[in-house]
Order: structure tokens, then C-alpha cells, then sequence
């Protein structure tokens, strides 16, 4: 299990909800394939820095990230500009659409542009029929991108258009099976693939680069959003939304339903309850004044006679905006769309859905608010205060939008921005909140704050937050400051690196922040006239004069503000519990025998719906691909292996846009173990600290003048075959070509100039480190769980759980105090782990770029090796900690639980197969998926295994249950051994399988991949082998993996994260079968 642990927390929004949770764990924060082993040879990549631009906008908990190079990366407005800068191939001759053929069918060109940006032909549609708008962008992008799009604005919190969202993809017309959005999960060969709900709309994007994938796709999300079962069938609406289960007359009623529980979750998370309270405080006059998500304490409310009229409302091609993108024919574009649309009329009432603007305040509205909080530490010391704005009575031009979006990587962009520094200096609190600007709502909001602050300090953080404005607005920012901000947004513009989240996904969600609020859809993909027009003001008008107006004017003098204390209250969690307890108490005393009964027997046919099987000729209505579309082989990184004076270089010749991406790996194994938790603030400290001639702010500038952005993280692995596991810290940069020399001049002053020395900043890490796992202990307790169970289980593991999981958790409590007691004593520690790792012998220099480049850059690369020391200091450690085998309960104050279990099946001495890979996804696909989910009610339940160390394991998310899921899991060896599957479902998994292992790459990310394969010893031929060996999966490999799965039943150990409430049940119903820690 590949394993990075990073420093930085992403900026993300807390109001967007997606169809599922991603089944298989990618890290502690965010998720993966296991086949990734076969790509990036591991399933975890394991680091929060800087996510993709929609992974910081958008919270994509389908983990869509890829280790970024810079950690220092551009925010806001900006990071979704970057979707939209050079294209990477030439402009191709796009096929044009004759208005002949688009009236042919049924439509009309409403405008086109040549996008220059993004070296796109865009062409506006509209349907003459329903007035349906649709935007058919045509490129040489052979990631292709489709999504429709509904304004569906909530009246309530009920969560009624994000239970919509999950229903709709529960069957169709034409394809009448319980859930064809798993079927698609089973055998597509998607890049994206999941249906997501904003405040104000509800978005259904999918993504895949071989064109019939595609268009089934696209003809399955098209039949589901227009045409879904769920209207007529109430039990979809049950199941996804919420519904009274009873099993027994004599037994307690209670709630299900997957959103109801995914939001019990989301209301268990602080920082999740106050941006809702903020956003919901800013905007009381209109939609956004509710939560779409739903509130538990409201869903229960929802009637299924709501439920249809919402879609019979909102879900209607009058009130779609639809989106195509990429290297398909244009013209079959609109013959799919006018099969489906052709069928309706125009809406009598196209407008309803239109939002209104909330008009500003006259005066500040303050609000005190509790939030969930364990019982440990001093509740005195818990309280968040923040500051939020509604910036505009009116959406923003997009030249004011653009300077906002600088104005606010200025502030808060990097940890040398002035906004970010002082707070956090202060000494007020511990972290920042609600940090930022949002502007993807039709008013944009701005909101800053602080959490783990003192009672006496709520009223001094207000107030250092207004006068650090103030003094911004009195004396603007620093010139270096301004220019390292510009070069990371060209560079960011230039680059376009999305991750692996679709190019064309992107630019559909900055279109459609402007198209669904009847705007200009074509204005948001051109950046460049605004952009020079920008740069041109400041170079003649100066900074201030550009920034400063926009912070009076929007911020300072704007009354339109609310200002929010979150004050901690550890009964708040056991209230809600006991008052739901009490609701439905009163609702089984209402009732008579004869209700009761008939409750019992629809909780029993609901569960008979769900776990009865689709018959096979409904599956076979679900389009699918045939063996015969996949290809034979996986796709191949070009790599050159050589040295320079010594050293091993690896180098990747692709087009990269004329950027170098680099990593340098160094080896940690003579590194002492008590040594070990502190190496993930110790790659802090490299980064933001300083040096004898640069404060941190200054050598934060320099590297965002020069470079593209540097990071550096641990990374642990097993090694197959191997008892020492792969453990490295990798220092990951990248720049123009050009700059390459700053670049390596730049990772040299990090790794050997920077002095530990500043005892109050490194004071602040352990704070916001703190901070960051408490809150990942609630919103990603899953992770917590994998992490436990593995650092039981292997070397590996424990090493990554002491450097992020609950491990680190306590070390941090204990360091806190250690700071003040024996700062000496630390400095001294980072210095050693420095002398420990930092050494020509061992390292590993990996570079991407085109060839070219890869020439001229050598003599870089060559004077950073040469000032590196030839050998590490000490001598090599033998690394053999685990953590002892246990069933271990970690309690948290939550309403949903988080629960794994894990074993290793190699010690059973099952031999390592490619149908290893088709079997773990089938068994999430269906078995997990049916039990965990859909009749157990958790919003995500799944199983991963680890090829390197053989651990498999099991995790559920958001999990209303406990035992009942630990039970289900041990159930899996008979699943297997009692299945029945044709070729038709077996080809399906085989294809899904291949989808996870060839995902998208951009070519920093190939690079980066084929280092890790070569860190971990995965050959071309292990791929190809492995490969063969998932084409060829038969059910006698599903029959005889049962075995070696059976030892996760019979010796696994495992971990849940829960209330406390849930584990003293389940030790009363299993005597003591949980050991317990209290982590919060």
C-alpha cells in the first residue's frame, strides 16, 4: 500500500453532495482503485495538498486527485481558469454543424465562437421545440464530456432535489433495472462518472475517451434524468431518501434511507455545520437560505408526492442547459439529443426556476450557534468565530470577478498571504475556516475565520480579521507578493493540468456558473482579454489601486455581513439522538397493532426489492462494451534509465507544454523510529520556514515567481515479495523549462537552507495539524479505520499511521506541550532527520518533459546533486513496529459510524492473480453495494485489496449500523461461493476492472506513475502479465478467491470510528468485542 502524507489542507465548499462515495479507499482523505497497482502501483496516495481544481472547488468525494507538484497552488477564481489555458495539441479542423442540419433536427444556432483559450470551437443550440440551450464544444480532447443540468432551487431542507439526485439513476424506461448507474460502474470504461447537487442545481456529468463508452453513457443518463422509474416507484424514493424501518412489532422503529444518513454525517462535521449556517444566514430570502442537501432533523418531512412533482417540475428539457465536449461528431451530438428531446413540449412555466437575488443588508446580523464536541480537552479552548460577506447585490463582470479572484490568492492563497499569516500568527486560534471566496452561486460570498479559539479571544479574532482588512486596503501588497501571484496563475493557465478530473468537466461547471443563471455560457472560457486588461492596470495603476477599492468597496463597507460564533457542546450529539428517539417513539405510540404490522411487512418487501436480483434480460437492456473494445495491452510510459554523477535518473519524453515536472526521492531508512512522526512537519517546516538571508514569506514569493510550485511528503509502501518496506520523502517541483535552473536552485535552499528555528511557527504546524486530523477523525473516519488496521497488519502501515492516523493524532497532543518544554530538543530532531535523508547515495531523480527539455535541463540537475552530502548520516534501521492485533472501537461525537475490517490473504498463501482485481470490484459492485448500502442504508460501503502487502480489507461510510455491517463483510466467502454469474456480468467486471487500471493521465501524472513503478519494482511485463490474467478472470477465480478471503472472517481484525452510544451496544451484544479509545 503506497502511502503520502502531505501538510497542507485544501480549501473545499461544503455544499455540493454527489450520487455515491467512491468504493474503494485512495487514502485517509480521499479515494481510489486498487487497480491502480497496475497504474500507480499502489491504491493509496495518501495527501490533502493541492487537490485538482474541482477536487478545492467542488469537495469530489470520489477522490479525484492527483499528487500535485505544488503544494503552493493556485486558488479561487484562478485554479479554474487553469482548465482553460493553452491547449496541449493543435487546433484541429472541426467538422462544422450547417444550420440546415441542425434544423433537420430540431434545433437552431443561437451563437458560436472560436475559443481561443482553450482552442475550442463552442457552438450555442437551442431546441425550437422546448427551448432546451445546449453548448456542443468540439476539440481534439479525446476525453469526451457530457452533462445535463437542471436549476432545481429547494424551498425547504427537506434535501428533496439531492434525493432526486440519487433516484433518478435507480432505473428507467429503457433500462428498467434497480440501479443501471452501478451496472455502468461495473462495465464502463468512464473517466468520470456520478451526478452531483449544488444549492441551486443538480448536475449529471460522465467522461470517457472511447467513443461508444461515451454514447452509452450519455444514453443511460439521458433516459434516467427524463424518464426515471423512481417517480412511479416509491421504494427508490425510500430507499435513497428515507423511510421508517421496522422489523418486528415488539422492536423500536427507526430511520433509513442513504441520503439521510450521508447527511447525519455531514451534520456531525463542525466545519460542514457552519458553512451551511453561513451560507443559509447570507441568503434568508431565497433558496439558498435552506439546505438542498437536506437537514435530518427536515427530511423526514418529504412526501413522495413532493418527491414527483419536483421532477415533474424542474426535470424538464425547457429547464436543462446539456453539454457536450470533446472529439466526437458534432452532428450525432444533436441527432442523440433530438430523440429524446423531440419528445416533449415547451413548459408553460420555463421560468419558475429562476433564482432570486437576496437584497443586501442594511446592518450585520450576529448569530451563536453549537456544534458536536467530544468531552476531552478544554471546551473553553473550541469555539470558531467567522466573519462572512454576500459580496453583491448583483452577479459580478467578469473583469471584477477576475481581480476578486486575485485579490483573494493574494490574501489567503499561500501561507506567506498576509490575511492566512496573520490570523494564524495571532495566536487566536489554531486553523482557518470558511477561508476564501465562492462564486460559483449567483451572489458571491466571502468568509474567513478561525476554529480552536479561546471563549475570552471570539470578540479579538472579529476584530484582528476587520483591521488586517483595513491595513490591506491602507497599504495594499508587497510588489514580490503581487508578481509570484501573477506567475502562478500563468503558469497554472499555461500547464492545464486538471488532475485526473476531465478537462471538459471543468469548463461545463465555470460555463454553467454563468449559463444557468440565463448569462452568457461563452463568457466564462475567455480569460485572456480580461486577464491582460488586469495586468495592464496594475503595471500602470499600481496594485493598490486595483485591490484596494475592491476591499472597501465589497468587504469593508458593505453591511451585508454575518458574523458567526460555533461554541462546542458535548451533549449536542446525544440530544439529537435522544430527541429523534423521542419522534419516533411518539410515532410507533400513535399507531395501531394493525399499522405496526403493516410496517413490519413493508420494511420486509422493501428489503425483499432490494436484494432480489435483476432478471438477466433486464441487465442486458444496460449497453456494455465487449471484450473486443479493450485493448490488449496497457498503455506504456516512455522511460529512459541513466544516472547523472551517479545518481539514477529516470526520464519520461512527453509533451508537456515546454514544463518540467520533477521529483527527487530520498531514501528514510536510516532514519531513528521515535524520529518517524515527525517527519510530516518536518516537510512543513522545509516549505515555511526560512533561511539565514530569506524570511518564509520571501522564499514563499521566490518559488511562486520562478517555479510552478514545490511540495515534499513521505511516501511509504510494502514491497511485494519484500519484508522492508519502500519508505521515501519525495520532493516534487515543477517549472517553465526555462526556469529549471531556479527550480533545482529552489529544492536545494529547501532542503538545505531552511533553518528550524522559528519555535511559534513551528508551534503553529502542530495546531493546524491537530486541528486538521480532528476534523478528518469525522469526516473521513474511514480512513482512520484503514489506516488502524493496517498499521496492524504490515510495516508499511504502521509506519504511515504514526505520520497520519490516530497515532499521529496523540503524537501531536503530546508535542504541543513539548514546543514549550524542550524546544531545543525538537530543532534538534528536525536537523537529524534532515542528516538522516539528505544524501546523494540512494536518491532518485525522476523528470518529465518533452526531450528537448529532459537535454537541457541536465546541468541543473547536475550542480543539485553535486552540493547534495554523498552518504546520510547513521546507518541503516531495521523497521518492524506494528500495532498490536485487536478489534478496536475509536469514539468520536457522531450520528453515522465508520467500519472495517482486514486481514491479509497472502498469509493464507493465495499467489497473487490480475482476477484479484475483477473480484475485489464485483464484490463492491454488488455484494457491499447491496448489503452496505442500499438495504443497510450507509452512504458507501466497499472492499480494497492491497497487492503489496496482501491486506484486504473492508470500510463502510456514513454507516447507520455496526455489527450488522462487520457481519455482512464476514459473509463475502459465501457470496463468492454461492455465486452464479454469466459471461455477460463477468465481461462487464473484466472491462470495469481495465477502466480502473487504464484511467486518464496527463503526462506529469505518467511520469509520476512509472516512478512509483519503479520504486515498488512493478515491470512492463508484471502489467501486461496481470493484465492477461484480468481478461481472462473466470468464476472458478471468483470460487477460489473465497477461500483466501475467509481469513479476513476468521482472523481479521477490526476498527470502527463511532458514538460512543453504538459501541457500548455493540460490546454489550458481544461481550467486550471492542477495545476502546477515545479520540475526541
Amino acid at each position: 500500500m503506497l502511502r503520502t502524507v502531505s501538510c497542507l489542507a485544501s480549501r473545499s465548499s461544503s455544499s455540493l453532495f454527489f450520487r455515491f462515495f467512491r468504493q474503494f479507499p485512495r487514502s485517509y482523505m480521499s479515494l481510489t482503485s486498487s487497480t491502480a497497482a497496475l497504474r500507480v502501483p499502489s491504491r493509496n496516495l495518501r495527501r490533502i495538498s493541492s487537490p485538482s481544481v474541482a477536487g478545492r472547488r467542488l469537495l469530489l468525494r470520489r477522490g479525484l486527485r492527483i499528487p500535485s507538484a505544488a503544494v503552493r497552488s493556485v486558488n479561487g477564481q484562478f485554479s479554474r481558469l487553469s482548465v482553460r489555458a493553452v491547449a496541449t495539441q493543435p487546433a484541429p479542423l472541426y467538422p462544422d454543424v450547417g444550420q440546415d442540419e441542425a434544423e433537420k433536427l430540431g434545433f437552431e444556432k443561437v451563437s458560436e465562437e472560436f475559443i481561443s483559450e482553450c482552442k475550442s470551437k463552442a457552438i450555442l443550440f437551442k431546441h425550437k421545440k422546448t427551448g432546451c440551450e445546449v453548448m456542443s464544444v468540439s476539440n481534439e480532447d479525446e476525453n469526451k464530456v457530457f452533462g445535463v443540468v437542471f436549476r432545481t432551487p429547494p424551498k425547504d431542507s427537506t434535501g428533496i432535489p439531492h434525493i432526486l439526485e440519487h433516484s433518478v439513476l435507480c432505473g428507467s424506461r429503457k433500462y428498467p433495472v434497480k440501479e443501471p448507474f452501478v451496472e455502468l460502474l461495473k462495465g464502463s470504461l468512464h473517466t468520470f462518472l456520478n451526478a452531483f447537487t449544488y444549492p441551486d442545481r443538480t448536475c449529471y456529468p460522465v467522461a470517457s475517451t472511447n467513443t461508444k463508452d461515451f454514447y452509452n453513457l450519455v444514453d443511460v443518463y439521458l433516459d434516467a434524468v427524463f424518464f426515471p422509474k423512481c417517480v412511479d416507484d416509491a421504494h427508490t424514493f425510500q430507499q435513497e431518501g428515507w423511510h421508517y424501518e421496522l422489523n418486528d412489532p415488539s422492536e423500536d422503529i427507526s430511520y433509513k434511507g442513504v441520503v439521510f444518513n450521508e447527511m447525519k454525517g455531514v451534520y456531525s462535521q463542525p466545519d460542514n455545520i457552519l458553512g451551511r449556517i453561513a451560507q443559509q444566514a447570507l441568503s434568508p430570502e431565497n433558496t439558498y437560505g435552506v439546505d438542498s442537501g437536506g437537514d435530518p432533523k427536515d427530511i423526514p418531512n418529504l412526501t413522495f408526492e413532493e418527491f414527483k412533482e419536483f421532477h415533474r417540475q424542474y426535470y424538464h428539457p425547457s429547464n436543462a442547459r446539456i453539454w457536450f465536449y470533446g472529439d466526437d461528431d458534432p452532428v450525432h451530438r444533436l441527432r442523440v439529443l433530438s430523440e429524446y428531446l423531440d419528445m416533449f413540449e415547451a413548459s408553460p412555466s420555463p421560468n419558475s426556476s429562476k433564482i432570486k437575488f437576496q437584497k443586501l443588508f442594511s446592518e450585520p446580523v450576529r448569530l451563536v450557534e453549537k456544534y458536536p464536541a467530544g468531552r476531552d480537552g478544554d471546551l473553553k479552548k473550541k469555539h470558531m468565530l467567522c466573519v462572512n460577506w454576500l459580496l453583491s447585490e448583483k452577479p459580478l463582470d467578469l473583469q471584477t470577478q477576475l481581480a476578486l479572484g486575485f485579490l483573494d490568492h493574494l490574501m489567503l492563497g499561500t501561507p506567506a498571504s498576509p490575511l492566512r499569516k496573520i490570523l494564524l500568527e495571532s495566536g487566536l486560534g489554531e486553523a482557518l475556516v470558511s477561508s476564501g471566496l465562492s462564486d460559483e452561486l449567483l451572489q458571491p460570498q466571502f468568509g474567513i475565520g478561525l476554529k480552536g479559539v479561546s471563549e475570552e479571544n471570539v470578540q479579538k479574532v472579529e476584530e484582528l480579521i476587520m483591521d488586517t482588512l483595513k491595513k490591506l486596503a491602507e497599504e495594499g501588497f508587497d510588489n514580490d507578493a503581487v508578481e509570484a501571484s501573477m506567475n502562478t496563475i500563468e503558469f497554472s493557465l499555461r500547464e492545464n493540468n486538471t488532475g485526473s478530473f476531465p478537462r471538459g468537466l471543468s469548463l461545463m461547471l465555470q460555463s454553467i456558473s454563468k449559463w444557468i443563471y440565463d448569462m452568457d455560457p461563452f463568457e466564462p472560457l475567455k480569460y485572456t482579454e480580461p486577464l491582460k486588461t488586469l495586468k495592464t492596470r496594475i503595471a500602470e495603476e499600481g496594485s493598490k489601486a486595483v485591490f484596494s477599492p475592491l476591499i472597501e468597496k465589497l468587504i469593508l463597507n458593505n453591511s451585508h455581513r454575518v458574523i458567526i460564533e460555533m461554541q462546542p457542546d458535548p451533549e449536542k450529539a446525544t440530544q439529537e439522538e435522544v430527541e429523534e428517539k423521542n419522534i419516533l417513539e411518539k410515532v410507533k405510540a400513535a399507531m395501531t397493532e394493525e399499522d405496526l404490522a403493516e410496517l413490519a411487512r413493508a420494511t420486509e418487501e422493501l428489503k425483499l426489492k432490494q436484494e432480489t436480483p435483476d432478471p438477466p434480460e433486464a441487465l442486458r437492456c444496460v449497453p456494455s462494451l465487449n471484450l473486443g473494445d479493450i485493448p490488449k495491452e496497457p498503455t506504456y510510459v516512455p522511460t529512459e534509465v541513466g544516472d547523472i554523477n551517479g545518481v539514477k535518473v529516470l526520464r519520461h519524453d512527453l509533451f508537456t507544454n515546454d514544463i518540467i515536472y520533477t521529483e527527487v526521492v530520498f531514501d528514510i531508512g536510516s532514519l531513528k523510529h521515535e524520529l518517524l512522526p515527525l517527519v510530516p512537519l518536518f516537510c512543513q517546516s522545509l516549505l515555511e520556514m526560512g533561511t539565514k538571508d530569506l524570511t518564509f514569506v520571501q522564499l514563499n514569493q521566490l518559488i511562486g515567481r520562478k517555479t510552478g510550485g514545490i511540495s515534499v511528503y513521505p511516501l511509504t509502501s510494502s514491497v511485494r515479495g519484500k519484508d522492508e518496506p519502500c519508505s521515501k520523502i519525495i520532493v516534487r517541483g515543477k517549472s517553465m523549462a526555462g526556469r529549471a535552473d531556479d527550480l533545482f536552485n529552489l529544492m536545494n535552499c529547501l532542503l538545505q537552507e531552511v533553518q528550524f528555528t522559528d519555535q511559534q511557527r513551528f508551534k503553529q504546524f502542530v495546531s493546524q495539524s491537530r486541528a486538521r486530523m480532528e476534523n478528518r477523525l469525522r469526516g473521513s473516519g474511514h480512513g482512520i479505520a484503514a489506516a488502524r488496521m493496517d498499521a496492524m497488519l504490515n510495516i508499511a502501515g504502521w509506519m504511515s499511521e504514526q505520520m497520519g492516523g490516530l497515532s499521529y493524532l496523540e503524537f501531536l497532543h503530546t508535542l504541543e506541550k513539548k514546543v514549550d518544554e524542550d524546544w531545543e530538543g525538537i530543532s534538534s530532531s528536525l536537523e537529524e532527520i534532515r542528516r538522516s535523508l539528505l544524501a546523494r547515495n540512494g536518491c532518485i531523480v525522476n523528470m518529465t518533459a518533452d526531450g528537448k527539455s529532459l537535454t537541457n535541463v541536465e546541468k541543473s540537475v547536475a550542480k543539485f546533486l553535486d552540493l547534495l552530502p554523498e552518504n546520510p548520516s547513521g546507518g541503516l534501521v531495521t523497521w518492524d513496529g506494528r500495532l498490536p492485533l485487536r478489534n478496536e472501537a475509536i469514539v468520536i461525537p457522531t450520528q453515522v459510524n465508520y467500519v472495517g475490517k482486514a486481514g491479509n490473504i497472502y498469509s493464507t498463501g493465495y499467489e497473487l492473480d490480475g482476477s484479484a482485481y475483477v473480484i475485489s470490484k464485483h464484490i463492491s459492485n454488488t455484494w457491499l453495494w447491496d448489503r452496505v448500502r442500499v438495504s443497510g442504508g450507509a452512504y458507501g460501503g466497499f472492499c480494497d485489496f492491497d497487492s503489496h502487502s496482501g491486506v484486504f480489507s473492508y470500510l463502510s461510510y456514513r454507516d447507520p449500523n455496526l455489527l450488522k455491517t462487520l457481519d455482512i463483510y464476514d459473509g463475502t466467502g459465501d457470496f463468492l461461493r454461492g455465486l452464479d454469474v454469466d459471461q455477460e456480468t463477468l465481461t462487464k467486471a473484466i472491462i470495469g476492472t481495465i477502466g480502473d487500471v487504464d484511467s486518464y493521465q496527463l503526462p506529469d501524472a505518467k511520469g509520476y506513475s512509472s516512478l512509483l513503478r519503479h520504486l515498488l519494482g512493478v515491470t512492463d511485463e508484471e502489467r501486461q502479465r496481470k493484465r492477461e490474467e484480468i481478461l481472462t478472470t473466470s468464476l472458478k477465480d471468483f470460487k477460489d478467491f473465497a477461500q483466501a478471503i475467509d481469513v479476513v472472517r476468521d482472523k481479521g481484525v477490526a476498527v470502527a470510528v463511532a458514538s460512543a452510544e453504538d459501541i457500548d451496544a455493540a460490546n454489550n451484544e458481544r461481550s467486550n468485542f471492542f477495545e476502546v479509545k477515545k479520540a475526541l
